[in-house]
């Protein structure tokens, strides 16, 4: 149903008077009169009828009058609140990532824009790199740091950097010792992996199909594999940017290990130019 009709109705209701509601709505009399008849049309009711040299409303165009005029100050009233509230709205950026690649250059982006702009607030998700493109593609999530890519053609992922990996060890393991290692130095010892709906990359990437795995737990978060290495139960590999000095753990570089962090969006999402400006700032972040 078209806008305008609802509008000339309103106006022609309230003053039944034809010439005067076109100057009023500053449109000329025979479009008011189309406009009025395409609307009855539609409804299949006669909203008007001649009274003299005049109109008046019939039974049911004073009905439809009530509800549309209750209907256009509703409209008017949210149309008011939208406007005035739009210097003021919250602008809400969701970002998701894989453990480790919120990094702190990342982190100042996100204070540079709140010190630029009070309205800004963001939320933040980790999770696996198909959890992510899941809520991506939910409309939950406006970008994703991801550490692997897809075939999904609705999905657009620009390269950010390499990252690297370590192996935390207990300080008194014989590994600790040691100014890096490989992957096959880890099979004679109880590995802590991370599970499936955390980031199962993380133990695909360090896998080889050639060499033996002794996972003995899987945990969600690097945290908690840390806590464990702290504990005795066994080594674990996250990224660099996870390392965090804790007593008792010593990280070391694992050899040959690089794994590419990807930006993640969806093609054709409208965004609004201070989210784009965002994602753009944390993009060339990332990359220095």
């Amino acid at each position: 149903m078209n806008y305008n009709y609802l509008r000339y109705f309103s106006v022609l209701a309230q003053l039944e008077h034809y010439t005067l509601a076109a100057a009023r709505l500053e449109i000329s009399q025979p479009s008011l009169s189309s406009a009025i008849r395409s609307l009855e049309d539609e409804l299949g009711v006669k909203l008007f009828e001649k009274a003299g040299r005049n109109i008046r409303l019939t039974e049911e165009g004073r009905y439809f009058q009530k509800k549309v005029d209750a209907a256009m100050e509703e409209l008017s009233t949210a149309t008011q609140m939208l406007l005035a509230s739009r210097e003021n709205a919250p602008i809400v950026f969701r970002l998701g990532f894989v453990s480790g690649s919120l990094n702190g250059a990342v982190a100042r982006q996100m204070a540079s824009c709140i010190r630029d702009n009070d309205r800004f607030r963001f939320h933040i998700t980790e999770g696996s790199a198909k959890d992510l493109m899941d809520l991506l593609h939910q409309e939950k999530l406006d970008m994703a740091i991801v550490d692997v890519t897809s075939r999904d053609r609705s999905l657009h992922f620009r390269k950010l950097r390499q990252r690297n990996f370590y192996v935390a060890v207990p300080t008194d393991h014989p590994l600790a010792e040691k100014s890096s290692v490989s992957v096959s130095d880890l099979t004679d010892f109880p590995q802590i992996g991370f599970s499936h709906s955390m980031d199962k990359s993380f133990e695909d990437w360090a896998s080889h199909p050639d060499v033996k795995q002794n996972f003995i737990c899987q945990v969600n978060t690097v945290s908690g594999a840390l806590s464990l290495v702290s504990a005795g139960l066994g080594v674990t590999t996250i990224p660099g940017e996870c390392i965090v000095p804790m007593e008792g753990i010593s990280f070391i570089p694992l050899e040959n290990r690089h794994q590419a962090l990807y930006s993640c969006i969806v093609y054709d999402r409208w965004l609004t130019p201070q989210i784009w400006d965002f994602v753009e700032r944390v993009i060339k972040a990332v990359r220095a």
